[in-house]
């Protein structure tokens, strides 16, 4: 059963009008009274191959934003495989729910149900709000599921190749703006120390950063800063902090018309997917404002590959090793960027996008 509300869009008020925006193949609302399912998924490009991506509970707003969430992080999905040079498409999906009060194990599997109704055009696996444990429960309905748990000859949580890339992506950016890219001793800022936040902070307290942490969860700040040593502050005084690195590693559109004036950093570098807000408007802004924005898609990659590697025949080395080219990739973005004189999020997308092409010229679509 398929259920589509009446909402207000953002942009064109229409829901094919915000559909036809980023250019989407498909997307599928899915609804189950008895579950309390509402989800979206959001198939954006397949010329590649089947659409692979996370599937995020949240408890949206409205079902609006719920839309323009998984119609971003799709589109940001098609980009990330083809930059990382995986033979896969893009997609994504939203479960709309407060993830530790109302998912079950009766949701998940309904939701995988609508997942296996795909036929492969769309590949699940965790994301924000999800686990390995639920991408069990999704794989009792359909086969399409990948970031499995090691005990059930999955790669497990890719959190912490996530967090690799990202850190991978920043040492090149550091590289770029202070000609050495060491960490050591640079004041860092992470928003977010959820499962890839958390990896990442390991990472950079053991090179020495300096590290700033806030996230909405306490209890999990107060582990985190225990652990390493990490300094907490508040949730909005993150963005007045006088760093050298800010690191967004939670949602998405942090770096907009409030914050990008208040930022005092020369690099971000983080593995949220969309930070930024607009990117016609704030890629050109940080230019302006000197500071190194390392693409959010490419430099969170890191999890797509190694859930990619999964599907191949998992190897962990090959899964790193392949996800350490991260920083050549950036720093070859950056270079394109500057000879091209445009900022680094259109540097790759256009690189993405040349891909796409390029390949489809022998496929078509999945």
């Amino acid at each position: 059963m398929v259920e589509i509300k009446e909402v207000e869009l953002k942009k064109e008020n229409s829901i094919f009008g915000q559909i036809s925006e980023y250019n989407h193949e498909k997307v599928v609302f899915c609804h189950d009274h008895e579950t309390g399912l509402k989800a979206i998924i959001g198939i954006h490009n397949t010329v590649l191959g089947p659409a692979l991506g996370g599937t995020r509970m949240w408890s949206y707003a409205s079902d609006a934003e719920a839309l323009d969430d998984v119609l971003r992080l799709s589109r940001g999905m098609t980009y990330k495989a083809a930059i990382s040079g995986l033979n896969l498409g893009g997609g994504k999906a939203v479960i709309i729910g407060d993830a530790k009060k109302d998912k079950t194990e009766a949701l998940m599997r309904r939701y995988g149900r609508f997942v296996k109704n795909l036929n492969g055009a769309y590949i699940t696996a965790e994301d924000v709000g999800t686990t390995t444990k639920d991408m069990e429960y999704i794989k009792m309905e359909t086969d399409h599921v990948a970031g499995l748990p090691e005990a059930v000859g999955g790669s497990g949580d890719p959190s912490p190749v996530t967090a690799y890339g990202t850190y991978m992506g920043m040492k090149a950016a550091a590289k770029k703006a202070y000609g050495s890219d060491s960490l050591s001793g640079k004041k860092i800022s992470v928003q977010g120390v959820g499962h890839v936040g958390g990896y990442l902070v390991e990472l950079l307290a053991k090179e020495n950063a300096q590290v700033f942490i806030t996230d909405i969860y306490e209890d999990r700040l107060k582990e985190i800063s225990t652990k390493y040593g990490a300094k907490v502050v508040g949730m909005d005084e993150i963005y007045d902090l006088d760093v050298d690195i800010y690191a967004p590693c939670a949602l998405g559109g942090t770096v907009n018309d409030n914050t990008i004036e208040r930022l005092k950093c020369q690099i971000i570098a983080g593995s949220a997917n969309n930070q930024l807000r607009d990117e016609t408007v704030h890629g050109p802004a940080l230019i302006e404002r000197g500071i190194f924005y390392a693409p959010d898609f490419l430099i969170n990659a890191g999890g797509l590959i190694n859930v990619y590697s999964e599907l191949q025949g998992y190897n962990r080395e090959s899964a790193y090793a392949q996800t350490e080219r991260i920083y050549g990739y950036t720093l070859d973005i950056f270079e394109l960027a500057e000879k091209e004189g445009i900022y680094t999020q259109l540097a790759a997308t256009k690189l993405a996008e040349k891909r796409i092409q390029s390949i489809g010229k022998v496929h078509s679509t999945y």
